[in-house]
């Protein structure tokens, strides 16, 4: 029987499906790359992060803007990272750097508007905490947080679960569950569910350190919000 997770991501499948067919009658090519893009974020909820890689290395010739093109080096390097395949990684990561850089003589697509330095410095960073990179990793997350303007309160709290995880796996639950409960917050703040969920996604790793007080506060809270 299917979770009401699966039928949802089974449900947006379905709509980014008939959204490439629409682009490709159209011949939007840039829109067509942007939703394989999206397409190949949902594989990578979904654990399959080979097939997003293979979508990734499909889309980015399909667009010549230099913002989208670094969002899609961007999340290419997260599948890449997922695989362990660090030089492969690092390369995308270089392109999308190159890519941010380089001056746009039109406005980015609507649908990769929102990217910035921010968010290639975050998920960069996300990026070398899956190498095993992590004093690395975290400079650059703090690097994204504090770029993120205050408009983008579902973002941040996204980051500071990244940088949660980074901590468990440093073995500081401490400082990890007091990174996740600032997510949390923020989270609940502005109603924010798919970031509580990632959060959540922390309590087998937080649950091997219940005698830590901030851990324990922090499993308390989520068990309460149901």
């Amino acid at each position: 029987m299917c979770t009401s997770g699966e039928r949802r991501h089974a449900s947006a499948g379905r709509f980014w499906h008939a959204a490439l067919h629409n682009a490709h009658t159209a011949h939007q090519r840039d829109l067509g790359a942007g939703i394989l893009s999206d397409l190949a974020y949902q594989l990578l909820w979904l654990k399959d992060a080979r097939a997003a890689a293979d979508i990734l290395d499909h889309a980015i010739p399909r667009t010549q803007h230099p913002t989208a093109r670094s969002l899609l080096h961007l999340r290419q390097a997260r599948a890449l990272a997922v695989l362990d395949e660090g030089g492969l990684c690092r390369r995308a990561l270089a392109a999308a750097e190159k890519a941010m850089d380089t001056p746009p003589y039109d406005p980015a697509p609507a649908w990769c508007s929102w990217m910035s330095h921010a968010d290639l410095a975050a998920d960069s960073g996300r990026c070398l905490a899956d190498l095993g990179q992590r004093r690395q990793a975290h400079q650059l997350m703090d690097e994204g947080i504090a770029l993120l303007p205050a408009t983008r309160s579902k973002t941040r709290s996204v980051f500071l679960t990244y940088q949660a995880e980074t901590y468990l796996r440093d073995g500081e639950p401490d400082i990890a569950a007091e990174t996740a409960t600032r997510s949390l917050d923020l989270a609940s703040r502005i109603d924010a569910p798919r970031c509580v969920t990632m959060i959540r996604d922390l309590e087998p790793e937080l649950s091997r350190y219940t005698q830590t007080a901030s851990v324990a506060e922090l499993l308390e809270r989520l068990r309460a919000v149901g």
